[in-house]
């Protein structure tokens, strides 16, 4: 049996900067695809900082969640990319507002990221509620 795979572009969403689908639905499982801190309506960036780079990736992925009929409640998995070990506690202060307890598991790395000026990127998984 092939399980059906439906691509998420909701309106006034992130759009992707390759060939790839910002959220992928399948299996009762949403995937996205790694955010960063640009605002959909003007293509650049939220700021310079982590702070207001990491609460626009939030609110990007917060976007593809609701259209995909989660919130972050339904995250069981996410991965955090930071270019600078020093921004590890300003993210996690940042993702606490996010996220509550049982918090999702999740890894976070630093390295370089593509393009520059960012200082982060963030992917989840997140399980669809049953209707």
């Amino acid at each position: 049996m092939i399980d059906e795979r439906r691509a998420i572009y909701p309106e006034g969403g992130p759009k992707p900067g390759g060939p790839y689908s910002p959220a992928i639905v399948s299996g009762g499982f949403v995937f996205l695809a790694g955010q960063v801190g640009n605002d959909p309506a003007t293509g650049k960036l939220a700021g310079d900082t982590i702070e207001a780079q990491a609460r626009q990736t939030m609110k990007n992925l917060g976007t593809l969640l609701k259209a995909a009929g989660c919130d972050f409640k339904d995250v069981v998995k996410v991965n955090a990319y930071i270019t600078n070990a020093e921004f590890f506690q300003e993210f996690n202060s940042v993702y606490r507002e996010y996220f509550v307890e049982p918090y999702p598991a999740r890894s976070t790395v630093v390295c370089a990221l593509v393009n520059p000026g960012l200082l982060l990127e963030v992917d989840l998984i997140a399980k669809i509620p049953e209707v």
